[in-house]
């Protein structure tokens, strides 16, 4: 799957639970950090077929760097078991979406074992990937109206306060459910 999809499924699972700013941008990298073998694409065409589902993409690295993003996030306990489900989440995702023959190297670097999806996956560019993407979309902007913000909240205040005010204004479903203007955060011009 693409990597923005990945990014919004963290984003969307880690407003279902009670977390801050800065614990649901760690749900966003959780989700999306087993991509980072994708920059093996610098090494060139061979290299990222080589390394991209492998590097990454295993329960050994999931846990070290869920674990690593726990220690920065209170609720150690409890944030690593979010993490490390929104980094399998990502690997479901892929081992569908990524298309046939891009299994994953669930154990590796312990064992060369893959989970071969060449029977089940759908091809990269399909109508699937495109709903699953088009979904989070659409939960992405019930989220901003409703809970008033957006993937940006942490990272671009100013910008999330913004997209959610025309969000409210110009969002068929959001006229009329008395939703609050969103008050500026103290620590933004």
């Amino acid at each position: 799957m693409h990597v923005q999809t990945h990014i919004l499924s963290g984003w969307c699972v880690g407003n279902l639970l009670p977390l801050t700013e800065r614990q649901r941008v760690m749900c966003m990298i959780a989700a999306s950090i087993a991509d980072l073998d994708g920059l093996s694409i610098l090494g060139g065409q061979n290299a990222y077929w080589d390394h991209h589902h492998r590097l990454c993409h295993n329960l050994p690295f999931g846990v070290l760097a869920c674990g690593t993003m726990a220690l920065f996030s209170g609720k150690r306990l409890f944030l690593f078991a979010v993490y490390l489900t929104l980094f399998h989440l990502h690997l479901v995702m892929d081992y569908f979406g990524s298309g046939p023959g891009w299994g994953i190297f669930y154990l590796w670097p312990f064992s060369s074992w893959i989970a071969d999806n060449r029977r089940v996956a759908w091809e990269f560019y399909s109508w699937q990937n495109i709903t699953v993407a088009a979904l989070l979309v659409v939960w992405t902007v019930v989220i901003a109206v409703r809970r008033g913000r957006t993937p940006l909240e942490a990272l671009m205040p100013k910008l999330d306060r913004q997209l959610v005010d025309w969000l409210r204004r110009h969002v068929p479903f959001a006229r009329g459910t008395g939703a609050p203007p969103v008050q500026a955060s103290p620590h933004v011009n």
